[in-house]
Formats: C-alpha cells, structure tokens, sequence
C-alpha cells in the first residue's frame, strides 16, 4: 500500500514539473514565443498554490478515498484538455486546473501518518517524499524525451491515461477513513493561520523548510542559466540529465526516515542544515567550468537534494506529531510556507546569477541555510534549558550536625544505644551475681515491646 502511494504521489507532483522541459516545444508548436509558452509553467505552479491553500484542508473534512480520487480524476481531465488544446489560452486554462487538482501528494501524507503506528510515520513520510521527488526529477527526463520524440502534446496525454488510471486503482484499494471533523469549510481555510499563530513547532518546522527549499529552488533555476551560459555553452537536456542523476536520492529519504524515528526530528535538521552549507561551498567550484565544474555541480547538487529532502522528513514527522486530528491543515500550512520559500528562492536565485554570477547563487543558498541553523541552534538551547529552569533550586549545604530535638517531654529521653548481638550465653535472664565493683546506677525499667506503660506499673 506504501509503494501505491509513493507512486501516486510521484505522479501527482510529476505534473507540475514536466512542462518545464516541454515549453520550448509549446511554443514552436503552437507558434507563439517561448516567454509565452513559458505560461504554461507558471499557470500550473500558480495551481498548485492555490489547490494547496483550498483543497488540501478538505482532507479533514471529507473521507481520504472520495477525495483521492476525485483529485486524480479531475487532474486526468484537465491533462487531457491541455494535451488537445489547439491554441495557448485553452493551455493555460487547462494547466491552472490541472495545478489545482493535482495536489493528491499533501492529502497523502497526513492520510499515511494516520494508519501507521507513530515508530513507523517517519519511515512512511520519507517513503512517500521519495517518490514526490522522484516525480519531480525524472518527470523533466520524461517530458522533454518523449516531447522532443512525438511531440510536446504526447507528455500530456500519457500523464492523462496515468492519472486516470490511478484514480480506478486507487479507488479499489484505499482504506475507508473517518473526517477528524466535521467544521465548516470557511474556518477550515483560516485554520492553518491560526495553526502558525499557536504552534511554535510548526512555525520553526516551515521556517526550516522555508530556506532550505528557497536555496534548492535557486540552485535549479540558476543552474540552467550556467550550463548553458559561455561558461559550458550546453544545450537544455543538460538540466534533464542533472536531474535524472539526482534521482538517485530518492533512496536516501527512508533512511532519513529511519534515523528520525530512532534519533527524533531535531538532529536529523541539524545534519542536514550543515549538508546544505557544504553543498553551497561545492556547488562554487561550479563556476570553474571544464569537467572539474561538471563533477562539483553533480556533487553539489546531490548533496543539496538528500539534505533538502531528509530535512524534509524531519520537519514533517515533528508536524504530524503536534495534533492528529488536525493533520490536512498542519500540512496545508507547512507546504504553503514550503512553496513561498521556494518560490522566493527561484527569483532571488535568477536575479543573483544574471546580475553577480553563480558564485552569489551559492552565497545565496549558504546564507539561507545558516539562518535557519541559527534558529535551530537557539531552539535547541532553550530546550535543553527549559527542564533546568523549572528545576527548583538545590539547597545550600549545611553541616551534618543532629538537629536539637524538640521541645517538650520527648526531648528527655536519652538516645538509645546501639543494639549489641548477645552472645550464646546472654539471655534474657537476670545475671548471677558478681563482685560489686561501686554503687550501681539506677535503670530506668522500660515497657516490653509492643505493649504499652500503664500508670501505678
């Protein structure tokens, strides 16, 4: 059931990423210029904004499987309307549906967190983020090979058949589950707000992911401009092939899983803020060109992508731990923090590469990651002096002298001395008499034990 939705959540995702690869095949198609075609890019991931702010709180409200594949089926449609378009405004509106309804993968992921035991959510999150990366990266190959083959319509029709496809599968193979509520669909729009406004975990967890993604966003949209800039002087399939060996991380994310369910979010976050910052630096050497740059580029950018998607592992484990019943929303507000970020991250990162070159592109990506570790490392301090300020204080020393006894006809009697071990000889029978060596001293008779001194004994 995990692999089904890990593959469903990759084709999902898949479809905001492909029409990056086909646009210059939209325009030649369609004869429009290619910063027109280009519309066909933004319209989906402008969708995608908005089906997560709108759609993805019903997964609260509404049963999992209904919803599931109502998403898919209408994510088949509006695939298969972009793919017969005859014209560029039919294309855009069909791209903005399909953004809209193509946001099956966050819906997935608070939906997989409620059917496993909570040991096991973390491997399950990076199961699932495994394969929205693996959509994310190999769609691009796919798109512009099977574009530049048949076509730039081809891509949508076959993304068409996949979705609909999924939708019956789907439909015959997810578990029935219960609305965590029943509120109405306004509040569930302004409840992520308030989410952000009283959890602090969830702000700090979309702050993380926030720069972490704007870094890798500016990595990616930059990285295009380099290869195929003076410095490499390479074609378009250049960023495809990046991708498709990038895709390689996909099997790094159950292992975060794993370490996040053994060690807990925070030193998985912290790890992976560090990875950032030393991809930044390798990524540098990029500029250099030749096939030492290749090789830092590839290097840099795999290890920007395990530690963006580990940390994303993380942030998401912490989340789905606050409040079960309110997941959908939880998630609603961590990606829309996710794709703000990202978003900034895509036009900083252009404007820095065409204004200082790609060096400030990395000086961009180590800034962002060393501002979320130094909110990391503040968290982490307070936390691990929260239990030693509500500690109350330790007691000076005093000496070890006995405290006086109180007063009062307890503070008379004489302190019992040790007990001594009698011998075989020694019971308890009056001793024979011995030579007097001095007045005896007067004992006081005590009471037997376990009986109690009554007056005139």
């Amino acid at each position: 059931m995990i692999l089904l939705l890990a593959l469903a959540c990759g084709v999902a995702v898949g479809n905001i990423y492909f029409p990056q690869a086909v646009s210059p095949l939209i325009a030649s198609g369609l004869h429009v210029p290619p910063g027109s075609a280009a519309l066909a890019v933004t319209a989906a991931q402008l969708g995608y904004a908005m089906g997560i702010f709108l759609l993805v709180p019903l997964g609260d409200r509404l049963p999992h499987r209904p919803l599931i594949v109502t998403l898919f089926g209408l994510t088949g449609l509006g695939l298969l309307a972009a793919g017969l378009a005859p014209s560029l405004p039919p294309l855009i509106g069909a791209g903005v549906l399909v953004g809209v309804t193509t946001v099956a993968a966050p819906v997935i992921g608070p939906m997989a967190a409620g059917l496993v035991p909570e040991n096991r959510r973390g491997v399950v999150s990076g199961t699932l983020l495994s394969g929205s990366i693996g959509g994310m990266l190999l769609s691009r190959t796919f798109g512009g090979s099977l574009g530049e083959w048949l076509g730039w319509r081809a891509p949508y029709l076959l993304a068409a058949a996949l979705a609909l496809l999924l939708a019956a599968v789907l439909a015959r193979s997810l578990p029935v589950t219960v609305p965590a509520t029943r509120r109405p669909y306004p509040e569930l729009l302004a409840e992520p707000l308030r989410l952000l406004r009283r959890e602090p975990e969830l702000r700090r967890s979309c702050f993380y992911q926030a720069t972490v993604f704007a870094g890798f966003s500016a990595v990616w949209t930059s990285l295009a401009l380099l290869l195929t800039g003076p410095v490499y002087g390479l074609g378009p399939q250049a960023v495809g092939t990046f991708a498709l060996v990038n895709a390689v991380t996909m099997v790094c994310t159950p292992v975060a899983g794993r370490q996040v369910d053994r060690r807990g979010s925070d030193p998985v976050n912290l790890v992976c803020m560090i990875g950032v910052i030393v991809s930044a630096a390798v990524l540098a050497a990029g500029s250099l060109g030749g096939v030492a740059g290749l090789v830092a580029l590839a290097l840099g950018t795999l290890l920007l992508d395990v530690a963006m998607q580990s940390g994303m592992v993380a942030n998401q484990t912490r989340i789905y731990r606050l409040r079960p019943e309110v997941r959908s929303r939880l998630n609603t507000a961590y990606m829309t923090c996710a794709f703000l970020g990202g978003s900034a991250g895509s036009w900083l990162g252009a404007r820095a590469c065409e204004s200082l070159g790609w060096p400030a592109v990395c000086a961009l990506v180590a800034l962002l990651a060393t501002a979320a570790l130094i909110r990391h490392l503040a968290a982490l301090r307070r936390r691990d002096a929260g239990p030693a300020a509500s500690r109350p204080p330790r007691p000076a020393s005093v000496p070890t002298t006995p405290a006086p006894a109180p007063p009062g006809p307890a503070s008379h009697r004489q302190p019992r001395p040790a007990p001594v071990s009698p011998g075989p000889a020694s019971l308890r029978t009056p001793c024979p008499a011995s030579v007097p060596t001095g007045p005896e001293p007067l004992r006081t008779p005590h009471p037997a034990p376990g009986r109690t001194r009554r007056p005139g004994w």
